[in-house]
């Protein structure tokens, strides 16, 4: 059997192993040291906004943004259900209402019409999650916000490197959150960001995000907080990753061109983006067609070698959310989709021999049903 293609492996490649050690060897390997605020300013001139604040991982920086917004027990917050479930167990964990909406046909992404018809008095915020790296319609999801007084988070885990009419994502809401994980664009093992524009926000979100310690009194602590800070040394990787994050960006959009050129002719559909939105490519995932066993694929692409995993299930159907709801779009997406190894270091010949697979399993599913139909 051909050697496993990975679904994503990270390029470590560039300073990372030097900036680790020099933490090693100044001792400061935990919640202190300088690769810290050098990687925070970093990010936030990379994104293009004047704060950031580091955090353990994308899931904290979601509920720490919540929590330092003011979300709480009774407020309904509206969030796409597709979407990984980080997005919606941070809501639930402030006390607040998961309310979920339906997403667009095209880019799966939140659809401001459905958004429009779940307000209610007790909406407090918006959560726009930019799936698979491309982005939701901002500029109508801005104008909801503001025609109802709503708070906006970005929920960017999956979209670092993607831009919105010329921005880059994470300038549109209140705040936005970001995801280091193994397999995002940029690591750090474990890590997340919060990123504002907002001086009185930020100053909240680094001190909640240390305990509620004062920052001028060690060991007085002044409000509810938690222990989300990210370590000096996933600092130091998060900086040496970002020094060479527009040429990973830039390798990543070649590896997504590829496969749309190499599966132009299969009977897969792909995320369509607004028209304003240039996508970081995080993940390439499509739509197998809808009479195509999608376990079955999956399997056999794994039998060729090839790592792939699903598109995210709906959180509406999850135990714990379970309710009588219906999002007929969302649940197509969440059941006839894929996603396909999108790594940097990954060569066009592979992505050759990917899309050749691919494209002869669903020819051959296609010969089967025509047979079956003769």
């Amino acid at each position: 059997m051909r050697p496993l293609i990975p679904l994503y492996q990270p390029d470590l490649s560039g300073k990372e192993r030097q900036y680790v050690l020099e933490c090693i060897d100044t001792a400061w390997i935990s919640s202190r040291g300088d690769f810290k605020a050098r990687f925070e300013n970093a990010f936030a001139d990379y994104v293009g906004v004047p704060y950031a604040v580091s955090v353990n991982n994308g899931t904290t920086a979601l509920h720490l943004a919540l929590h330092c917004l003011g979300i709480g027990p009774g407020d309904e917050v509206i969030v796409p259900t597709l979407t990984y479930i980080a997005s919606v167990n941070t809501i639930k964990q402030t006390g607040a209402i998961p309310v979920f909406a339906e997403v667009n046909h095209g880019d799966w992404e939140l659809d401001p019409a459905d958004i429009r018809r779940r307000v209610t008095s007790k909406t407090k915020a918006v959560m726009a999650v930019h799936l698979y790296g491309a982005v939701c319609d901002m500029h109508t999801i801005g104008e909801i916000a503001r025609q109802h007084n709503l708070m906006v988070i970005e929920d960017c885990a999956e979209a670092l490197g993607s831009t919105f009419a010329g921005q880059h994502v994470g300038n549109f809401g209140d705040v936005a959150c970001f995801s280091f994980y193994g397999n995002k664009t940029l690591t750090t093992g474990e890590g997340g960001m919060v990123v504002t524009r907002k001086a009185s926000l930020a100053e909240r979100l680094r001190l909640v995000c240390n305990h509620g310690q004062s920052p001028t009194r060690r060991y007085w602590h002044i409000e509810l907080g938690f222990n989300y800070r990210m370590t000096n040394i996933c600092a130091a990787l998060g900086l040496a990753q970002i020094e060479r994050l527009p040429a990973t960006v830039t390798r990543k959009r070649a590896v997504a061109q590829r496969y749309r050129q190499a599966l132009a002719d299969s009977r897969v559909t792909m995320q369509q983006l607004h028209s304003e939105a240039c996508s970081g490519e995080w993940l390439m995932s499509v739509l197998l067609p809808a009479d195509v066993d999608r376990d079955c694929t999956m399997e056999a692409l794994a039998g060729a070698g090839i790592e792939t995993r699903p598109v995210f299930a709906c959180a509406h159907e999850m135990p714990m959310y379970y309710r009588e709801q219906h999002f007929p779009i969302a649940e197509e997406i969440s059941r006839r989709g894929i996603s396909l190894p999108s790594f940097p270091a990954l060569t066009n010949d592979e992505i050759t021999y990917i899309a050749r697979r691919l494209t002869q399993l669903l020819l051959r599913n296609r010969a089967v049903e025509v047979i079956a139909e003769g």
